[in-house]
Parts: C-alpha cells; sequence; structure tokens
C-alpha cells in the first residue's frame, strides 16, 4: 500500500439526500476547460490523462488511470485508482467514497463540483453563473466580482464622505514553495490562506483572489490607520498559522500594501496602484512587511 494512504481512513459516506441515480454531473470549476460538464450517465467512468479515459485531463499532476467513478443507479462513487498524488474529496483524501450534492472532488490541480438532481440543467447553470463571481480553488470572490464591487463601494464612499480602503497582498517566495513543495502544496496554502483570512475579516468587508497568489481586501468605511493595522493582523495571522500539506510542513509569509480613498485617490485603478506599489515596497525591504 502506498505509505502516504495509511493514515487515511476511508469513510463511505451515507447518503441522506435523494439518490443520485443517472441525473448526475460534474462540473469543472478550477484548471482546465473551466465550466466543462461530463454527464455520469455510465456505470464506469475513468478520470486520468490518458486518452483512453472518459474523461481526460491532461496535467503532469494526474495519473494516467487516476480514478473511477461508478454509478450504481442510488449513488455515484469515486475510487482512487492508486494515484501518484491522490484523489480528494473536499479535501480529504480517500480511497473510495460516496459522493454527495456539491461535494468537490480534486484530481491533480484540476476540482470537479459534483451535481445531482431532479433538474441538472439548471443546476448546471446555477453553477456557472457562480462561477462568474468565485474563484473556484480558493472559494472566495474571483477578480471580476472584485472590481465590480470595488467601483460600488468607492462610489458609495465619494457620494457620502465615508472612509474606504484596500489591502493587496500576496505570498513570499511563492515560486519557491511551488518548486520545491510541488504545485499541489502551492493550491493548498492558497486554499489555506483564503479560508484563514476569510474568517478572521469583518462580515462587511470583501476577500478577493486578485491574481496567481495575490489577494485583495475591501475594507469599508475603515481608514488608513486602521487599514494598516488590519494588515497586520493579517499578517501575522499568516506567519503563525501552520500550513502542513502531507505531513510536509511550509513555512509562509505575506507582505501586503495598504491605499485609502482621499482627494488624490477618488478612482479604483488609483487605489488599486497605489496599493501595489506599497506591496513592491514591501517586497523591496525584506519581505513579511506591511507598507501603508
Amino acid at each position: 500500500m502506498d505509505p502516504k494512504k495509511k493514515t487515511v481512513v476511508t469513510v463511505i459516506s451515507k447518503i441522506t439526500e435523494r439518490p443520485a441515480a443517472q441525473a448526475a454531473c460534474l462540473v469543472v470549476i478550477y484548471g482546465l476547460d473551466m465550466g466543462k460538464k461530463y454527464n455520469l450517465e455510465k456505470h464506469n467512468i475513468i478520470i486520468g490523462r490518458s486518452s483512453k479515459c472518459d474523461i481526460q485531463v491532461d496535467q503532469e499532476s494526474i495519473s494516467r488511470s487516476h480514478a473511477k467513478l461508478i454509478n450504481n443507479g442510488k449513488t455515484v462513487l469515486v475510487r482512487d485508482l492508486g494515484s501518484t498524488n491522490g484523489t480528494y474529496v473536499n479535501d480529504n483524501l480517500v480511497e473510495e467514497q460516496a459522493l454527495r450534492d456539491a461535494d468537490l472532488v480534486k484530481v491533480g490541480r484540476t476540482i470537479f463540483k459534483f451535481l445531482t438532481g431532479g433538474n441538472i440543467e439548471n443546476a448546471y447553470h446555477e453553477e456557472i453563473y457562480r462561477l462568474t463571481t468565485v474563484d473556484g480553488l480558493t472559494q472566495i470572490f474571483n477578480k471580476r466580482y472584485f472590481m465590480e464591487n470595488l467601483e460600488r463601494e468607492l462610489s458609495r464612499c465619494v457620494r457620502y464622505g465615508r472612509d474606504l480602503s484596500l489591502i493587496i497582498f500576496d505570498v513570499d517566495h511563492f515560486k519557491n514553495i511551488n518548486d520545491t513543495f510541488g504545485h499541489l502544496a502551492g493550491d493548498y496554502v492558497l486554499k489555506q490562506m483564503a479560508s484563514k483570512v476569510q474568517e478572521n475579516i469583518r462580515r462587511e468587508d470583501f476577500l478577493a483572489r486578485y491574481g496567481g497568489e495575490e489577494f485583495a481586501v475591501i475594507l469599508p468605511e475603515i481608514d488608513k490607520a486602521c487599514a494598516v493595522v488590519m494588515a497586520e493582523k493579517i499578517r501575522a495571522l499568516i506567519e503563525k498559522q501552520k500550513f502542513v500539506f502531507e505531513n510536509t510542513p511550509i513555512p509562509t509569509t505575506i507582505s501586503a500594501g495598504v491605499s485609502t480613498v482621499d482627494e488624490e485617490y477618488t478612482e479604483p485603478h488609483e487605489l488599486i496602484k497605489v496599493a501595489d506599489q506599497n506591496l513592491y515596497q514591501a517586497k523591496q525591504s525584506g519581505r513579511n512587511k506591511v507598507v501603508g
């Protein structure tokens, strides 16, 4: 048995919702062919890198025959086929597991969402709409929706004379993380980081994945001094957080730049430009810092 799987407890989930039956599909929410739908009508469906697979995903991190989906008419099971990098359901490494509606299945760097129900087409179109606002990997808002929200908040800020600040931060030496620990570990760091930051900001704050390893936080009604304090809180939070992927610790820090609306900076691109410049200064002055 693969040593990394000895500690994995395989759980066959009991389905309490309606049966998956024939009305089930996988939708790519992160990776190649994002938004593509695969109907799960056959009894056995193979996912892998090989062109002979029913669902081909041509990525190095995926084995030639990576995982099998088994549709028995009542449930859909996912079974790992001894893949090099494993098969994950909702971030848990599994050997075999029954899927429930909205489960996330990860093979390599590709993430599928499992959908089932009486009207699978409606569920699919709702998921496609959701992909216009949410980043598939981190499950926080994406850059497109961030830009729309920043324009709305900026307009409200100028109209009512209220404070508005922006934090842009990214992972220090992220390329080294990918090169040293692998891209799957890099994806893990980004997802865990997004989750941790989301838990520690206000409900009215807006967190988004701005770029590859770059994130942004819109802070309504927060002045510059308080925004710098918040950025420092996030920086310290990530520095203390233990990122462990497949039993390997990954030391991780971030650098951040802060900008605030004032008489000089009243347009979205100006606010972003200043935050980016401050982020660059934080990087140049040693990283793991906040500049605002």
